[in-house]
């Protein structure tokens, strides 16, 4: 096995692209209910699999979905986000699959935030799925061609809730 990789895909990968060039045509608010929803239905449960005890992910997409509905502030979502979330991502080394996961979820979470977390969601969500799915032990061609599969699914969600000629999308300055 190669060293195994934290996330998957690159910015210059086509499906990538593809998936920014959406990205940059929606609202923050419309990113944010994306991410939170796929989260929900296709890592948060590979997390909770492999950690059912640990809530922090869990919390941090909760949270977020508070501050959509404007109940909470951003403060307490970040602090969420930062203190359970991340730091049960840091302390899963030897669970790949569940790390890539808690990362997925705040980056998803996150997006209240900056709406480049999306792509981060789109990078963790992929790891955490193929890890899952097929272990650690491919090469770097087979989890590209994964990620990529991931990722048509992820451009495919987000496709099917895009506000068509969005009149406020949000700005995004792609530092990648």
């Amino acid at each position: 096995m190669a060293h195994l990789r934290k996330m998957l895909g690159s910015a210059d990968s086509p499906y990538i692209l593809s998936l920014m060039r959406l990205i940059e045509t929606q609202s923050k608010n419309t990113l944010v209910k994306w991410c939170l929803t796929y989260c929900e239905e296709d890592i948060l449960p590979i997390f909770e699999k492999y950690c059912p005890s640990n809530s922090g992910p869990r919390r941090a997409l909760n949270s977020a979905k508070l501050w959509l509905g404007g109940k909470v502030k951003l403060a307490e979502v970040k602090d969420i986000i930062l203190n359970e979330c991340h730091t049960a991502a840091r302390r899963l080394n030897s669970l790949p699959a569940a790390q890539a996961a808690a990362r997925a979820c705040g980056q998803a979470a996150s997006v209240i935030h900056a709406p480049t977390h999306s792509l981060g969601m789109a990078f963790y969500g992929s790891a955490a799925i193929a890890y899952d799915r097929v272990g650690t032990n491919l090469t770097a061609q087979e989890y590209d061609l994964i990620a990529s599969q991931e990722c048509a699914k992820m451009e495919e969600a987000l496709r099917k809730i895009a506000v068509y000629n969005e009149t406020n999308p949000a700005k995004v300055n792609w530092y990648c």
